[in-house]
């Protein structure tokens, strides 16, 4: 991860290590401290089942659409 300092009006890269420091780790990302939405473990497994079922039935939906169309009346 870089960051961008502007000393004098010049912009000079810092290179720094991810994992250096005590508040810089990726455990950082999940406490309550973190921006953005905070939302729980269940909510996430829900909607990414309900993510699944939908997708699966649209290829369902599709698959019928398709043999009712070659069918013909």
């Amino acid at each position: 991860m870089r960051r961008y300092r502007v000393m004098g009006g010049a912009a000079t890269s810092v290179s720094t290590f991810v994992g250096s420091g005590s508040g810089s780790n990726m455990l950082w990302f999940y406490t309550n401290n973190a921006p953005g939405l905070k939302i729980s473990l269940t909510i996430v497994l829900v909607m990414s089942l309900c993510f699944i079922i939908f997708i699966a039935a649209l290829h369902a939906f599709g698959k019928i659409y398709r043999a009712k169309a070659r069918a013909g009346p």
